[in-house]
């Protein structure tokens, strides 16, 4: 790969900065959903207190972590983006720019984010060091993040 294309592919995919926030975002909007609507369900019907044999396994962090995942998992597959990545201007692709499959939005959101929450979210750092931006998650699935308004140059450029 030339210095060249280095540097296209890294001003035409989604840089790590760009993904952070709006990952933010998304977690802005998912913790939200949480305290607007089920906090307050949990707490008036007294089921916050139900859990399994640990706290950690309380009905309130079932439900975060289902929240969590499905938000990322529906709004990848129905709209190839979250709402952060929507207000950011990036969509996720396949490698060969097609809509993600149900088994690659599974991969990437679901198998990808709990390897990379395990590890305390470091393999979200390799963004910063590929050429495409492609993070760890992106690898499982064989997906990158594109910039909306480059998606077009980049179709019509495969070789990049």
């Amino acid at each position: 790969m030339t210095k060249y294309q280095y540097e296209l592919n890294a001003f035409f995919y989604a840089g790590f900065g760009r993904r952070f926030l709006s990952y933010l975002i998304d977690l802005l909007i998912i913790w939200s959903v949480s305290s607007i609507i089920i906090k307050p369900i949990l707490v008036l019907t007294g089921a916050e207190e139900l859990k399994l044999w640990i706290s950690y396994f309380s009905l309130t962090h079932i439900l975060d972590a289902l929240i969590y995942f499905l938000y990322f998992v529906l709004m990848t597959k129905y709209f190839q983006q979250t709402l952060g990545k929507m207000i950011l201007g990036i969509k996720v692709y396949r490698k060969d720019l097609c809509s993600p499959r149900w088994s690659d939005v599974l991969y990437r959101e679901w198998v990808g984010r709990i390897i990379s929450n395990i590890m305390l979210g470091l393999p979200y750092l390799t963004v910063m060091f590929t050429p495409k931006h492609i993070g760890v998650h992106d690898y499982f699935a064989d997906t990158v993040v594109v910039k909306n308004k480059y998606l077009k140059y980049i179709q019509e450029n495969e070789g990049l």
